[in-house]
């Protein structure tokens, strides 16, 4: 909290109490971030068992997101309405419940109630853990507090994936949300024997109501206009036509009554500022592809290439250990160095793995899958913290808990937007390489003829199986070159945001900035 709602700042912890202490607000973090990634590896699975479709299936990551980012916005009034502590451990509590109620979902209705809530559950945890990590650790320390919550929220794509394949294969699906109900009773247990006593202090505040209403139904009605866009025909649909209006104009309404109301839930007005735009349209763009690519390549892995649940977490999991290994490093080099080309070179190495990944070609082997996500895991750990630094410099004091709020409001619901967009794309280009393979596809072709002729005899089939196994090959085809397509679009995206980060001017106040953040 700012120095307006908190008199005096409680001493750090020692001994026994700030291991603890540090150990338990890093697993409340580790937790929500194990979440949004150890799904994505059993969203095959899960639709298989609950009867949908894996486009159906992938509602379970983008609601989870979309309710995610609309609570964000709502952290700062509610810490102020009921305290930073109180509202950290309800937050952990009901993500607890929310964990089991979509583990015992019997159907994806239900499922995608108990992840939107558990998405509001998790929103305030992410800015409240840095809030408290910063009390924890003494003042002159704050960049080991952040460097410690970035290796805690960069191990979860490591452990996520390779998790949530190893649980689903084991046991069952539901496992990846019951796991978290030991886990948040502990840390919430730990974080209350240990907090209470440093409460923020509270006060009532009004809220703004009709912003938070505008908020939820333009946000709501377009992701849905997204994810079903596809299923429904898009604009052809009348269902898909008057989810855009609504969403437009519950937009336009939202703009219009955010900028003039006095106290506003979101604070459009900081966009005003170079750093603010720039940063927070680079980092958001920037995680939607990240995000979306992350949710995308354990599907195809799994669906076209035939691995478990399990190997494909194993073929995504390195993408955390340059994370995890360079965060130290960052905190270290961060104060000596100019953001904006940190986050450069951030977006260079992000375009060259795309990249590297737009030339995959059939029957490739697991060393070409895992090498682009292990070296992905460098511009990973020169992401985060420098576009934070340019975001929030030069803000004053009392902008910075507004501006860490929207910008991290925009970038998670960019991540469930970019999902929906390139999930939807993937199925597009899919379809068409599938109509241009197939028109090879025909009796006066002789290597197509050739190559029938040649399963018949190879597999001693008939020609009906031997046309299965083509059709089945060449849709692996029209897959894989549908996902280049998709990673060769990521890589020209993170080239051409690369100028967002050169309109801004870091001022020498950035990684103090940044560091402030998190004690909102």
């Amino acid at each position: 909290m700012n120095s307006q709602t908190t008199p005096a700042t409680p001493a750090p912890l020692t001994g026994i109490r700030f291991a603890l202490g540090a150990f338990a607000v890093a697993l409340a973090t580790f937790m929500n971030v194990l979440d949004s990634s150890i799904a994505n590896v059993a969203i095959p699975t899960l639709s298989g068992d609950l009867g949908v479709s894996v486009d159906d299936g992938t509602w379970v990551i983008t609601m989870f997101s979309a309710a995610n980012a609309v609570s964000i916005p709502l952290t700062g009034w509610l810490t102020q309405r009921v305290g930073q502590v109180k509202l950290f451990v309800a937050a952990i509590l009901l993500f607890v419940i929310t964990s089991a109620m979509c583990g015992i979902a019997p159907n994806l209705p239900v499922l995608l109630i108990a992840r939107v809530l558990q998405g509001v559950a998790a929103g305030p945890l992410v800015p409240l853990s840095q809030a408290l990590l910063l009390t924890t650790f003494p003042k002159n320390k704050s960049a080991s507090a952040l460097s410690l919550w970035a290796m805690t929220a960069t191990v979860g794509p490591i452990a996520g994936p390779w998790l949530g394949g190893w649980i689903t294969d084991s046991y069952s699906w539901s496992w990846i949300f019951y796991i978290n109900v030991p886990v948040g009773l502990f840390t919430a247990a730990v974080v209350w024997a240990l907090y209470r006593d440093r409460e923020t202090p509270s006060r009532k505040l009004p809220i703004d109501t009709v912003g938070l209403i505008s908020l939820v139904c333009w946000v709501g009605s377009l992701q849905i206009m997204l994810d079903k866009g596809k299923d429904l025909d898009w604009f052809n649909s009348p269902v898909i036509c008057a989810l855009a209006v609504f969403a437009l104009l519950s937009f336009v309404f939202f703009l219009i009554w955010e900028f003039t109301e006095e106290k506003p839930i979101v604070d459009l007005r900081l966009f005003k500022g170079r750093n603010f735009l720039g940063g927070t349209v680079a980092i958001s763009v920037a995680y939607a592809v990240f995000f979306a690519n992350l949710v995308l390549l354990p599907q195809w892995i799994q669906e076209y290439l035939g691995y478990r649940a399990m190997d494909a977490g194993k073929v995504t999991a390195p993408l955390g250990i340059f994370a995890v290994i360079l965060a130290p490093v960052m905190g270290k080099i961060m104060p000596k160095s100019d953001a904006r080309i940190l986050a450069t070179l951030a977006f260079l190495g992000f375009a060259g793995v795309f990249f590297m990944r737009a030339n995959y070609v059939p029957n490739l082997d697991a060393y070409t899958l895992v090498l682009p996500t292990l070296l992905q895991g460098i511009p990973m750990a020169l992401f985060f913290v420098p576009l934070t630094a340019i975001i929030l410099s030069g803000l004053p004091h009392d902008k910075i808990p507004a501006a860490a709020g929207l910008s991290n409001f925009v970038r998670i619901f960019a991540g469930a937007v970019g999902t929906s967009l390139l999930t939807t794309g993937w199925s597009d280009r899919t379809i068409l390489h599938h109509a241009r393979l197939i028109e090879q596809a025909n009796a006066y072709n002789p290597i197509y003829t050739h190559g029938i002729a040649q399963v018949q005899s190879t597999l001693n089939v008939g020609a009906s199986n031997a046309l299965a196994f083509f059709e089945s090959g060449l849709s692996a085809q029209a897959a894989m070159l549908g996902l280049n397509d998709i990673s060769w679009l990521s890589a020209v995206l993170f080239i051409v945001i690369i100028p967002l980060i050169w309109i801004t001017h870091p001022s020498k106040d950035a990684v103090a900035g940044a560091a402030t953040a998190g004690g909102h």
